[in-house]
């Protein structure tokens, strides 16, 4: 599988969320994310204009959801979404709806495993389940809590190679990536790169970062472009 970029548009002012996505297709970027503040902010409405302003592009929306899997997955593939995000922690029958929207309404599956204990098993349960990718996710709450108590910051880097191995779908590993991590995922055998906060986005107050972002996001899709084909999963 080649790598892909995916940029999290974790913006809640529509207009700027639809400028950086401009900005990081001329960069490069593959994939475009509606991130859970736009979604918070903006609805069913953000994830329309992402589909009017940008037709051909994959658009994930990143709903996270814990219940009401088959409605939920069903509004956003109606939106114009073409992958959405279901919890492990979400009960499995939760996880089998949206897999079942996917299927009805043509779109993909990803299956988070934030805030699972052990999420070896987590993934593992999700691919049974039907998911179509893997988010081996650390989240922001759990790194800065842990932090704020002068622990070192956990990382997915940690477990990502156990996690591509233990499944054969592709994975994307999210929570803080410095972007050399983000640029090394593939060759963990990680092809899905996601770049939010803090590489492209305020995490704080969800703004898009300063500076040059593009020159910075078209450097960082050129070498995760680079890679060429990336064996994925157990075979890796």
């Amino acid at each position: 599988m080649k790598p892909i970029v995916q940029i999290s548009l974790d913006l809640i002012d529509l207009d700027e969320a639809l400028e950086t996505a401009a900005m990081a297709i001329r960069a490069g970027v593959d994939w475009l994310e509606a991130g859970t503040p736009m979604i918070l902010s903006q609805g069913l409405h953000g994830v329309r204009k992402l589909r009017e302003a940008f037709p051909q592009f994959p658009i994930v929306a990143d709903l996270k959801t814990m219940d009401g899997g088959y409605l939920e997955a069903e509004m956003m593939a109606r939106a114009g979404a073409t992958h959405v995000v279901v919890m492990a922690r979400a009960h499995e029958e939760t996880i089998c709806r949206v897999v079942d929207a996917g299927r009805d309404f043509g779109i993909e599956v990803m299956g988070d495993n934030l805030g699972c204990q052990d999420k070896v098993a987590g993934v593992k349960m999700m691919e049974g389940l039907g998911c179509d990718y893997i988010i081996h996710h650390i989240g922001y709450d759990e790194r800065r809590g842990i932090a704020a108590r002068g622990l070192p910051m956990p990382s997915p880097m940690t477990q990502l190679r156990e996690i591509v191995g233990a499944v054969s779908v592709p994975v994307q590993a999210v929570g803080g990536l410095s972007l050399e991590q983000a640029i090394q995922c593939p060759l963990f055998g990680a092809p899905l790169v996601v770049l939010g906060a803090p590489l492209t986005i305020d995490a704080d107050a969800f703004r898009t970062a300063t500076g040059d972002l593009e020159s910075s996001l078209r450097m960082i899709c050129e070498k995760i472009h680079s890679y060429g084909e990336i064996r994925i999963g157990r075979n890796n």
